[in-house]
């Protein structure tokens, strides 16, 4: 078979549906060569059929509930259900489509859907197998491999068509939404690859719709957008909203150009929280004597889902029916089913998602709503006031396109593109278009899109045939400047211009005037802010950072000296070795802003007033990636260490450095004093920042080898040094922070024989607890985990052992292992229960079994969470004891092992809830308590420690889920 790269082929990868389109390579000067690849897939049983689209969902069909010839497809290679080339750490048998899509809207709790959402979920771990998400005794699989299950399918599919042009040997592009982050991109390449596409561009939605558009209206853009000055492109699909600004201005020549020059942030809403809507409107009408499951929901949205679909779609129809199917041999009698009509479905949509609001309306930004199936949508599900919020974040851009408005006129742009499946309501568009006209005070001009469910595939291909020559591309500077943060103590915070706004994509920029020593074999922290003043700042230049200025996620790194060729350029100042760089930029297509390090050396002899475009490709470099469209986290804020931070470290140099420190002045500080010491300098403990802690805990880990000089040594530098790193997450260098005391755990104590050494050593591991990897985790639990066990409660050699170790901080350090399997954490509980059973029970076993059963994790993921079936069975044990003991120890646990999170998955039922606030009301539990396991709440530092056991450094806060956001 000849591989021969024959075609341009775009892969919209759909929350909802997966389309795939294309064209020849020698018509890429003919847009209407473009067509839509018809995918063969399984529609019923054993009936194979084309469609236009591949629905992206998967159904996990139960042992023997399908027949392997009715699973067929004509690549299949056997009978059996392994009917075709699954990819690795997928599961056998699935099925991928529309029938995958139907059978999920009949069965509970079997079918994966928007996987695409999931991609995009930074709280949980997306190459874990979560999916479906709640399911019970069905086998799972990460949204990773789901993603990369629909690829697969369409190579296959492909590849049977074209057995000499194989879809892996072709120009390939997939979309994604613009407010997708670094890694949700690279996920989606990783998904790719999985299915055997490793050759692939990614391509923004919005972008692709106007791709689109433009190559439909070629030969009359100058008529259709004259005098037109910005296109705001909203595409609402089936799980995200993706706003995107795109200028139209006109060359010297007379020639339509087009610039992306404003992305929005990333926001999980779309036609997946109609459907939910719709969902609960069917469970009240149900009127069922109990809450739906998770699974139950599942299918019940699917079936909203369909109805939506057919209703909106055809106008004949007034109403479409709504079935909750029963289960076992009553799967028929008890069946349940209520009607949704046109007309509701209309005014929910309007009403609830697209009313009209004003110019500025906040969306609100704390969740009120539940949250299912553990996504984190959107906190509003008002797609207008999230409209408003954009064009209001880019008024500069929108005046900046619209000169002639008056300084209290607001701009709003004078052209819409609409996309996305919501869109195919007519109601729906007309409500846009009325939205943004209020807004304007004048007419909008709507672009004609008549095929939004198939317009981002059609522009994939179309940017693809740009790319060879066949249109113009549409440009996508920085809609921002970016700027390295400089590192000055006590002055006025500055940075220097990386990439000046409106830089070309592509480009390498150099500060060629500028050297900076880079300092080597520590994490160095690249902390980079931008800002959309218009103000036209230099390549280079310097300036203050003032509160227009704001702060993305920061980038660490360590670059080791041995890494270094020329040894030569190294210089080591106060000990410290410090290599001279040079800093070249550029700006991706993807929006992803790379930054290199240069060492100096190699090129200093370069012209340094040709500053673009320089061919430093030879030049030993070192890269970092920055997300350019990362979601900025505050306005700019200099931070300062305390103002005498400097005698703070001299008194730790004193009790931890060298022999012969420096005494100081007027102390003679040794380990007892230490401590009071330090406070008298820098305030209360509670008091000192992330900043300062952070920065002590840095000079605490250099003096790490000197805790060994005496017990009092050791007892207080675990003591300090765990103060300083809790909770061991938080900070962008924590990583590296954890990576240098991981050995002392294997190295245990020195003075072994103290109790309270113990106790400052097991303290030190909790307070670290969150930077810990899973696997560092284990290990910690599966060596302590035996103290737990019931059938040494009566050894007395194992219980003087846990008494020397002090059992209560073992325990406190296993319940605070939050990234353990599930099946670790639900061992230990039953040994929990068991010794209650046994020996008098501890307020400490109380709090461990309420940390380890709690619903909503303190810094793991969603999947972490054990299972509310196994919760449900602590409860029956946890029942008949006492919930009014004076220390109300168990009445936390309770609260802890019930709280609401808005989750079914990971809920309890509504009958043992109700039961939970009787109960807790009789134990006189304080109201948060009860209110905790009504509804979904977001609590105070003070109740945040009570349930972490730990107070959180000022300037960190707990992550709840209206956080997680």
């Amino acid at each position: 078979m000849s591989e021969q790269k024959q075609f341009f082929v775009g892969i919209d990868l759909g929350t909802t549906n997966t389309v795939v389109a294309y064209a020849a390579l020698s018509d890429k000067h003919n847009v209407q060569a473009r067509k839509i690849f018809a995918i063969e897939q399984l529609v019923a049983p054993g009936e194979v059929a084309k469609r236009p689209m591949l629905p992206s969902f998967r159904y996990h069909p139960a042992a023997g509930e399908i027949a392997a010839a009715d699973c067929l497809l004509p690549w299949s290679h056997s009978t059996e259900l392994s009917h075709y080339e699954a990819v690795e750490g997928d599961i056998r048998g699935v099925i991928v489509g529309e029938w995958a899509r139907e059978l999920g809207a009949k069965t509970t709790g079997r079918q994966v859907h928007s996987a695409k959402s999931w991609l995009s979920h930074s709280q949980v771990d997306r190459q874990a197998n979560i999916l479906p998400w709640g399911a019970e005794d069905v086998k799972q699989v990460s949204p990773v491999v789901a993603s990369a299950s629909y690829l697969n399918h369409v190579r296959q599919a492909w590849n049977f068509e074209h057995p000499n042009a194989p879809l892996e040997a072709q120009e390939l592009v997939i979309t994604v939404p613009a407010s997708f982050d670094a890694d949700a991109r690279a996920l989606t390449l990783e998904a790719a690859a999985l299915a055997g596409l490793k050759a692939v561009r990614l391509l923004e939605e919005p972008q692709a719709v106007c791709y689109h558009w433009y190559a439909n209206n070629k030969a009359s853009v100058g008529e259709l957008l004259n005098a037109k000055k910005l296109l705001m492109v909203c595409d609402v699909g089936g799980g995200t909203t993706d706003l995107s600004l795109i200028s139209i201005s006109q060359n010297a020549q007379g020639e339509i150009d087009l610039a992306r020059v404003g992305v929005g942030e990333h926001l999980m809403l779309g036609g997946d929280n109609l459907d939910l809507a719709l969902a609960h409107i069917v469970e009240r009408r149900l009127n069922l004597p109990k809450a739906l499951t998770a699974g139950q929901l599942s299918q019940v949205i699917a079936q909203t889902r369909s109805a939506k679909e057919r209703l909106l779609d055809n106008p004949k129809l007034t109403a479409a029916t709504v079935t909750l199917m029963g289960g076992g041999s009553q799967l028929i009698s008890a069946a349940k089913r209520c009607e949704i009509s046109r007309e509701e479905i209309t005014h929910l949509a309007l009403e609830g998602f697209f009313p009209l609001v004003d110019l500025d309306c906040t969306p609100h930004k704390r969740r009120s709503a539940v949250m299912e199936f553990g996504l984190p949508y959107a906190a509003d599900p008002t797609i207008t006031k999230h409209f408003a919020h954009f064009v209001y974040q880019h008024q500069d851009t929108c005046r900046k396109a619209n000169a002639v408005l008056a300084n209290d006129q607001p701009a709003v742009p004078d052209c819409l593109l609409l996309n996305g499946g919501v869109f195919n309501s007519q109601a729906i568009r007309l409500r846009t278009l009325e939205q943004l006209a209020q807004w304007r005070g004048d007419d909008i001009t709507q672009l004609d899109n008549s095929e939004p469910h198939l317009a981002v595939a059609y522009g994939a291909v179309s940017y693809l045939m740009a790319r060879a020559g066949g249109q113009k591309t549409i440009k996508g500077g920085s809609a921002r400047a970016f700027f390295l943060v400089l590192e000055q103590v006590d002055q006025p915070a500055k940075g220097v211009c990386l990439l000046p706004k409106g830089s070309a994509e592509g480009v390498e920029y150099l500060l060629a005037k500028q050297r900076f020593n880079l300092r080597l074999d520590q994490p160095v922290n690249f902390t980079i802010a931008s800002t959309r003043l218009e103000q036209p700042f230099e390549l280079g230049a310097v300036v203050e950072l003032t509160d227009d200025f704001f702060v993305l996620p920061p980038l660490v790194t360590q670059i080791d000296a041995c890494e270094v060729s020329d040894r030569q350029s190294i210089v080591t100042e106060k000990g410290s070795k410090y290599l001279p760089v040079m800093l070249k930029a550029q700006l991706t297509e993807l929006g992803v802003l790379q930054l290199e390090c240069l060492a100096y050396a190699s090129v200093d002899t370069l012209n340094s007033a040709d500053t673009v475009g320089l061919n430093t490709h030879n030049a030993p470099s070192w890269a970092l990636e920055f997300q350019a469209r990362a979601q900025r986290s505050s306005s700019f804020k200099r931070v300062h260490l305390p103002h005498n931070f400097a005698l703070a470290c001299q008194a730790i140099e004193q009790v931890f450095g060298d022999k012969n420190a420096k005494i100081l002045a007027s102390h003679n500080v040794t380990p007892k004093l230490l401590r009071k010491h330090l406070e008298q300098l820098l305030g209360k403990r509670e008091s000192w920042d992330a900043q300062c802690l952070r920065a002590l805990f840095d000079l605490l880990i250099e003096h790490k080898d000197k805790r060994r000089r005496s017990v009092a040594h050791e007892r207080l530098w675990f003591n300090l040094a765990g103060f300083c790193v809790r909770p061991g997450c938080g900070d962008a260098a924590d990583i590296w922070r954890i990576e240098k005391i991981w050995p002392l755990y294997e190295a245990f104590l020195s003075f072994e024989k103290e109790t309270q050494s113990w106790i400052d050593f097991w303290t030190f591991w909790r307070r670290a607890a969150g930077g810990l990897s899973a696997q560092q985790q284990i290990h910690i639990f599966e060596g302590l985990a035996p103290y737990t066990d019931p059938q040494y409660i009566d050894s007395r050699k194992v219980n003087a052992e846990a008494k020397l170790i002090s059992y209560d901080d073992v325990l406190r350090l296993l319940a605070s292992l939050e990234r353990v399997p599930t099946t670790y954490k639900i061992q230990l509980v039953d040994n929990l229960l068991t010794r209650l059973t046994l020996k008098n029970p501890s307020a400490i076993s109380y709090w461990a079994i309420g940390r380890i059963a709690a619903r909503i994790p303190f810094y793991s993921g969603y999947d972490c969470v054990v299972p509310a079936k196994n919760v449900e069975k602590w409860l029956e044990a946890l029942w008949p004891l006492d919930w009014a003991a004076a220390d109300k120890a168990l009445a936390f646990c309770i609260t802890l092992m019930t709280r609401m999170s808005g989750d079914r998955a990971r809920d309890i039922n509504d009958v043992w809830r109700q039961k939970i606030i009787t109960r807790l009301e009789q134990a006189k539990a304080p109201a948060i308590w009860l209110n905790m396991v009504a509804s979904h709440v977001v609590l105070e530092a003070a109740q945040n420690e009570q349930i972490l056991g730990e107070s959180l450094p000022a300037g960190l806060s707990f992550l709840d889920d209206s956080d997680r956001t």
